[in-house]
């Protein structure tokens, strides 16, 4: 057991949507973009529209730790995670931005873009983080306290991709679920309440992408889809045996050397719909009968998601596209057969989630943020207003709790009231 640490020179729906329950999968929302990883919120009775200037803000928080991560809200209390010098720290504040405790869990990657990316997720009281080095964390919700910490990163002789950790902790009914992808291993479960090795999977080769693992439910067998910087890997959760791999970059064009693989994947009834920037092609994976294996169902090159995550709903995919490092459009694309919906320019690229029946977008470059009617029709703009605090790019992906809106800015965190 370690201290926790005080100060940072000191501081170490409009519908239902579907549970995924069953089995070793716990329904949570305090985790990375909501309950199923897919960027659905599920607050009701928001406002349909903002007044000119945007909603109220509730909240400016400044000075807190650097980071791209998702501000959490749980049991009334906000969870954010940054970097102070070398070290990422996890800060617990209220509403009126008291700080209750900021606690170091672990040492920040130390390449370009070293800010930390890692979101928390919470159950039951316990926080579980993963620090820029690999360090997988566990934390006391109420006093920060760290319980235990185990470095898979090292243990198992992963290997980093060329801009290091972005992973958010996935949680079954016991375990802790990592990826130190190498040589040794892909996946591995440590015990939930002491850190401990449940299982470690086979090793497929690869280094590490950029993607937070999801669990999915297939004809009662469930899977924990996980991507390297060339397959996605479905892994058993009971006993880490692999159920099946599949090159998601065979037939790209270009380099096929490390891909820089980014978005968490959404699944629908044996589909799974995988996409990242860079030219490379989204794709749409169908399961076999038996769930033993999947074959390319089709492959498009417009929704190239960056890393800004994609939202599906009604048979339609939403999210924006890549360009270039510096640019990118707003797309909709048809789930069934990745028919191009529209592509439409606003500002540039950047991150969407949704809730109470619209979508809330949030571009990269100037901190626009826009609420949007989600048709296949055409790109139907509601309101928009635009950040004003924080230095770097508008990478951090929003979330929604409580008819709050959390927004993300480098060191500064904003709170709005969209309840209608």
């Amino acid at each position: 057991m370690k201290p926790v640490y005080w100060g940072w020179v000191l501081m170490s729906v409009g519908f239902l949507i579907p549970l995924l329950c069953a089995g070793d999968l716990l329904a949570q929302d305090s985790q990375w973009r909501g309950l199923n990883r897919d960027g659905k919120y599920l607050d009701t009775g928001l406002l349909k529209s903002w007044p000119e200037g945007g909603p109220e803000l509730i909240l400016q928080k400044e000075d807190l730790g650097n980071g791209y991560s998702t501000p959490i809200f749980y049991e009334g209390a906000v969870y954010i995670s940054g970097r102070r010098d070398t070290l990422d720290v996890l800060t617990r504040l209220d509403l009126e931005g008291n700080i209750a405790w900021e606690t170091v869990f672990g040492r920040a990657w130390n390449q370009s873009f070293s800010e930390t990316r890692s979101t928390p997720t919470i159950e039951d009281g316990r926080i579980y983080i993963m620090g820029g080095l690999g360090t997988v964390v566990c934390m006391d919700c109420e006093s920060g306290e760290i319980l235990w910490e185990e470095n898979t990163h090292e243990e198992f002789e992963a290997e980093f991709h060329r801009w290091g950790m972005t992973e958010s902790l996935l949680l079954s009914d016991r375990a802790v679920i990592s990826s130190p992808i190498g040589e040794q291993t892909a996946v591995v479960a440590l015990d939930k309440q002491d850190g401990s090795l449940i299982w470690k999977s086979e090793s497929v080769g690869g280094v590490r992408s950029y993607v937070s693992p999801l669990m999915i439910e297939y004809q009662g067998q469930e899977m924990i889809l996980v991507t390297s910087d060339k397959d996605m890997i479905a892994v058993d959760p009971d006993n880490g045996s692999i159920i099946w791999s599949h090159d998601i970059i065979a037939g790209q064009s270009g380099d096929r050397g490390r891909r820089n693989n980014t978005n968490t994947p959404l699944y629908k009834d044996g589909e799974i719909f995988t996409t990242s920037g860079y030219d490379v092609n989204a794709q749409m994976l169908q399961l076999s009968e038996g769930g033993e294996k999947v074959e390319l169902k089709w492959s498009d090159g417009t929704l190239d998601t960056h890393h800004g995550g994609v939202v599906l709903l009604d048979g339609y995919i939403y999210g924006a596209n890549w360009i270039n490092n510096g640019n990118g459009n707003w797309v909709c694309q048809e789930w069934e057969t990745g028919k191009v919906m529209y592509e439409e320019e606003w500002y540039n690229k950047g991150s969407v989630i949704f809730a109470d029946d619209l979508l809330y977008i949030y571009e990269e470059k100037q901190g626009h943020i826009g609420l949007l009617n989600p048709s296949p029709e055409g790109f139907e703009l509601i309101s928009e207003f635009q950040i004003d605090g924080g230095e770097g790019p508008f990478w951090a992906h929003m979330s929604i709790y409580d008819k709050k809106l959390f927004v993300r800015h480098g060191t500064v965190l904003f709170v709005y009231n969209i309840a209608e």
